[in-house]
């Protein structure tokens, strides 16, 4: 007892009310007496202070606040919102006893921690066309990412680049060379080239016909003017 009454004795003048131990059990020192009192338990109040005749009175903490420990306090503590602008979301509830413990929303992790609840987190990166997924975001780490070498291709959401297609294997040939951030595009020979050369003759003949018809369309209107002028001579005589 005079280890308490001595604990008792330092604390006056103090502004606040702080624990002490006395053997086993956990009490608390009030300002205006310099009394010890037993703590309240977890996920409790103190309503009254204890008096030299009757013990600390404890009352349940209220709905959206907590304790989580033995206290003296007049007032819980006011739970911890999970805020999703911070990336956050509940994992567990609040209760009398423990506060809200929050986790990282679906691809997000967390970068700051308070005991075991995230207090804030970040959207996992993205990888950019010519990545691969290395290493897939978790809760606590963020996605690591990896350049495509060689003849090999991702758009970002692969987990490893992949080998270009080789257009010759399935009987097509090549049309667009592929990239570290696109695949080999592939054609069909067997009507893309038959088209190609149509086209390319068809195109041919046109330009021949319009030559033609530019070149011999003069002759052909200064022939008709010297049977016209014959024929008007011929009928004059």
């Amino acid at each position: 007892m005079s280890d308490t009454k001595s604990s008792c004795e330092a604390s006056k003048g103090s502004a606040e009310r702080f624990p002490a131990r006395n053997g086993s059990s956990l009490l608390t020192v009030t300002q205006q007496n310099c009394q010890c009192c037993p703590m309240c338990a977890a996920g409790n109040h103190v309503y009254w202070d204890c008096t030299d005749d009757t013990s600390t009175t404890c009352v349940p903490c209220p709905e959206l606040t907590f304790t989580d420990e033995p206290n003296g306090l007049k007032e819980c503590f006011p739970c911890t919102v999970c805020d999703s602008n911070r990336g956050l979301r509940v994992n567990t509830a609040c209760s009398r006893s423990s506060d809200t413990v929050c986790e990282p929303l679906e691809k997000f992790y967390c970068i700051d921690k308070k005991k075991s609840s995230c207090t804030s987190a970040l959207q996992h990166s993205e990888c950019k066309a010519g990545q691969y997924i290395e290493q897939a975001g978790t809760s606590s780490t963020d996605t690591v990412c990896a350049d495509c070498t060689g003849d090999t291709y991702s758009d970002g959401s692969f987990s490893s680049c992949l080998p270009h297609k080789k257009c010759e294997d399935t009987g097509l040939t090549e049309t667009n060379p592929g990239t570290h951030s696109s695949d080999t595009q592939c054609g069909n020979p067997s009507t893309s080239l038959p088209i190609i050369i149509t086209s390319v003759i068809a195109i041919l003949i046109l330009i021949v016909t319009l030559l033609g018809v530019l070149k011999f369309k003069p002759l052909w209107k200064m022939k008709r003017y010297k049977s016209t002028r014959n024929f008007r001579g011929f009928k004059l005589n």
